[in-house]
């Protein structure tokens, strides 16, 4: 007989209410829903700024960081905005940028190309993109590419810190119900989220003083996405499919009845 000693108050996920099982499932289904339109989302927002596909290291830099070598217009036509103009038009763009910029140059070609494909998002009415109505608006976003400035960077951050804590702490709470030996190794898996957000958030910063903290925050993220995988599919598969110790179920019996 296994003499391993239960916590009093720990409660395997079969030894819970049908109820509040499917209450788990439907949680962890709209969640895992959630992380992987996140997941998408970041790879097209960030990725290919390099000029190549995925995402990599080098795209966070550009992101928080900017570039010493182009603009945040320049950044953008050949990433992520690359494929929303015909390539004479995107070859144009470009030219009239490193070519200076001028505003002669702007309102005999520029202007009916902006007008035609950027126009229809980036009219001034979302506060979030880049106003490219009018050339002196236009202007703004042909300036050294200094990545994220600083309001954005805080106004991400504070959104990213709540949401993702209330995420994983709902997430660590349903996973908690698991049965997984080592505990330590359950513990980390447990913590390690709240330690990667803080870290992810903090290397968006110091990635404008020194360019290599993008490696914190490539890692930071792979660590989280590995502990929602590991919570996620350790807790789906118990809840339904796990046959529970048999420790586990006397210990339950004898506490409490039966399992139901």
């Amino acid at each position: 007989m296994n003499a391993e000693r239960i916590h009093r108050l720990y409660w395997h996920f079969q030894e819970l209410p049908v109820s509040m099982r499917t209450l788990f499932t439907s949680a962890l289904l709209v969640m895992g829903l959630g992380y992987l339109f996140a997941l998408i989302y970041v790879l097209a927002s960030h990725g290919g700024l390099d000029g190549r596909r995925g995402l990599s290291v080098e795209d966070i830099i550009l992101t928080y960081g900017g570039s010493t070598e182009g603009t945040r217009l320049e950044t953008a036509l050949q990433g992520p905005m690359s494929t929303m103009l015909a390539k004479r038009d995107l070859g144009e763009m470009l030219q009239w940028i490193r070519a200076g910029a001028s505003k002669a140059d702007y309102e005999t070609r520029i202007h009916a190309i902006i007008e035609q494909n950027c126009l229809t998002c980036h009219d001034g009415s979302n506060p979030h993109l880049s106003n490219l109505d009018g050339f002196e608006n236009v202007m703004e976003t042909v300036q050294a590419d200094t990545g994220k400035d600083i309001y954005s960077l805080v106004r991400a951050s504070h959104i990213h810190m709540f949401g993702i804590t209330f995420i994983f702490f709902l997430l660590g709470f349903i996973f908690s119900h698991a049965y997984i030996r080592p505990l330590w190794f359950k513990n980390v898996v447990i913590v390690m989220p709240f330690h990667c957000i803080a870290a992810d958030v903090a290397s968006w910063y110091f990635i404008k003083l020194f360019a290599p903290f993008a490696w914190v925050t490539m890692i930071a993220g792979i660590l989280m996405a590995m502990s929602f995988a590991i919570m996620w599919f350790s807790s789906m598969y118990q809840m339904w499919f796990y046959t529970v110790p048999e420790h586990v179920r006397n210990r339950a019996r004898e506490t409490d009845g039966d399992i139901s």
